[in-house]
């Protein structure tokens, strides 16, 4: 049986990628930075708070309080997207689109720069989303794979698939 995919890298797509990285592999780590960025959120916000209260004149301190609140605030709310645009200024050029191709010994993923054969016990976490699977390698590094280009197959044969090949489940990302 073979499986393939065309995919473009596009805001969209590094979105979800960004967003199964933070869901599964970076999940501690990604836990405890938005427990920080909350903590200093609601500490801008008491000493505002505190200057009205105490009936004390608008200063540029309160000034920057509400700046770094509202600034961490948004990126907190924003952060797959923040991280997906980060991606795509740090993609190669070329590699904004890749044609992939899954076979029983590997796959290939091939784009306008190279084509790169992968074996699938390199695989360290399969997710999916409503629209991708996604591979993650490292904390840093995945692949995805849009669902609307699936050829070869069905998104069900294509879960069979890569379960058996990685031997790991797939995990749901919403």
């Amino acid at each position: 049986m073979e499986f393939r995919f065309e995919t473009r890298y596009d805001q969209r797509g590094l979105t979800a990628m960004a967003r199964a990285l933070r869901k599964t592999i970076r999940k501690k780590g990604s836990r405890r930075s938005h427990i920080s960025g909350w903590c200093i959120v609601a500490l801008a916000v008491v000493l505002v708070a505190a200057g009205r209260v105490t009936g004390g004149p608008w200063t540029l301190r309160d000034t920057l309080n509400c700046g770094v609140g509202v600034i961490l605030t948004a990126i907190l709310l924003t952060e797959d997207r923040v991280n997906a645009f980060a991606a795509k200024k740090k993609m190669l050029p070329g590699t904004s689109s890749a044609k992939s191709v899954f076979t029983e010994e590997g796959y290939t993923s091939t784009t306008e720069a190279a084509s790169t054969g992968f074996h699938y016990e390199t695989v360290q976490q399969v997710c999916e989303t409503a629209d991708y699977f996604v591979f993650l390698f490292s904390r840093q590094h995945g692949q995805i794979y849009d669902k609307a280009t699936l050829s070869g197959g069905t998104a069900e044969e294509f879960r069979a698939f890569i379960t058996e090949k990685t031997g790991k489940p797939i995990a749901y990302i919403e």
